[in-house]
Parts: structure tokens; C-alpha cells; sequence
């Protein structure tokens, strides 16, 4: 019963990107592209570093107040995922990234199937963000740490980042930190429907409780938002 109520309640993603990183489509498709999916709220969160955090976020913004102004159906959160950058640089690409008008921070975690600079899991739980994406062998002293600081770890669906779903699981269980799943899409064809969501987190090793806690997380975060 639990589960049949969890999938016929719309998705919520906080994690996805267009063409002003390396996504396939503009902010609008994507968005609309969701919406028929049946999201309920998707968040726009492109590759950034010095370079280009301050030419993405206020486009990005733009285009998800206008929408927002005439769409009700789907709600469009404007965001960033710092990526790649050396930890020491985090704090003052965070603190920009809210100054530009970001309304969600992500940080580009180290996931296991990319060479991101150990330390960032660290310096990213030790700032202003809402979620590390992707965190891969996160440890148990920084799963206490996104606990303690109220930073969401997130479960992907996205290939080879996914593989680390189970432990990230695990960590957060033992620790109290709160999840979050995300499709981390870059197309259309990468966003999912609520029921292939559940699938992910269950084989992560979520019971159903955890499933309910875990999709409550989503709605609390795109409501602060």
C-alpha cells in the first residue's frame, strides 16, 4: 500500500543538466520534456567552476522565473553543480553561486568512476550546500559531518555513478545523514517516472520506510527552495 502511494505521487529531480554544460537540450525543453514525464519539480543544476558560474546562473534563473510565471504544472529550480574544482576553492564558488541567485548548490562528489580530487567530499560537506551528488566511497566521519550539517547525499541513477548506491545507503543508515535520488540526466531519454526511481532505491537496499523518507526529502528541499 505504501509503495503503491509513493509511486502515484509525481517525481521530484534535483539533479540535471542542459546544453549550458555538457546536457543535450535548453533549459526549456528539458523542463517540458519532464513535465510530460510527470514531474512535479525538476531542478536545473550545469557544470561549473570560475569559469563560467557566473555566465550560467543568471540565465538559468531567468529561465526558470519565466516559466514558473505561466507554468503551475511543473515548478523549475534554478541551480549549479560546482564540479572538478580543488577543494580549497569551494567555499568562495558556493558563496558566489548563492550571491548570483542559485536556489540549490550541488557539489560534484567523488564518485568512483571519475578522478574528482580527494578532499572535495570534505570541503563540500564543510560549506553552504544542499546536496553532495554522487559521493561514491564517501566515509563514515564525513557521512556524520553531511549528518551534522544538514547536507543531502545523493542516490543516482545515472550509470557507473550508481554502483556506489548501496553504499551510500549504508553510511547514511548508520549515521542519520538524509538521501536523495537523482537522474543526474543530460538528456530526456535520462529522466525516469517515480516507479523506475523506487526500483533503484530498493535495490540500494531501502525499505519501504526509508523509500517514504527518501521521497519526502526531495519535496522538502524543492519546497525550501
Amino acid at each position: 500500500m505504501l509503495i503503491r502511494a509513493i509511486t502515484e505521487a509525481k517525481m521530484i529531480d534535483l539533479h540535471t543538466h542542459t546544453l549550458f554544460s555538457d546536457g543535450a537540450l535548453i533549459p526549456s525543453e528539458l523542463i517540458h520534456r519532464a513535465e510530460i514525464k510527470g514531474y512535479r519539480a525538476i531542478a536545473i543544476t550545469d557544470h561549473a567552476d570560475s569559469s563560467n558560474i557566473d555566465f550560467i546562473i543568471p540565465r538559468v534563473v531567468k529561465v526558470c522565473n519565466d516559466l514558473n510565471k505561466v507554468n503551475k504544472k511543473i515548478k523549475a529550480i534554478p541551480g549549479i553543480e560546482i564540479s572538478h574544482v580543488p577543494p580549497q576553492l569551494i567555499p568562495s564558488l558556493v558563496k558566489e553561486a548563492r550571491k548570483l541567485g542559485a536556489k540549490l548548490v550541488l557539489i560534484h562528489g567523488e564518485t568512483i568512476v571519475e578522478p574528482v580530487e580527494p578532499g572535495t567530499n570534505r570541503a563540500a560537506l564543510e560549506s553552504d550546500i544542499d546536496i553532495l551528488t554522487h559521493p561514491g566511497h564517501i566515509t563514515k566521519e564525513d557521512t556524520l559531518l553531511a549528518a551534522k550539517n544538514g547536507v543531502y547525499l545523493e542516490l543516482s541513477t545515472r550509470k557507473g555513478h550508481s554502483l556506489a548506491n548501496g553504499h551510500v545507503a549504508k553510511m547514511a543508515r548508520e549515521t542519520g545523514a538524509k538521501l536523495v535520488l537523482c537522474t543526474d540526466a543530460h538528456h530526456y531519454t535520462d529522466l525516469i517516472t517515480k516507479g523506475e526511481a523506487i526500483k533503484v532505491a530498493k535495490v540500494a537496499g531501502l525499505s519501504e520506510k526509508e523509500l517514504k523518507t527518501l521521497f519526502k526529502n526531495a519535496q522538502e528541499i524543492a519546497d525550501r527552495c
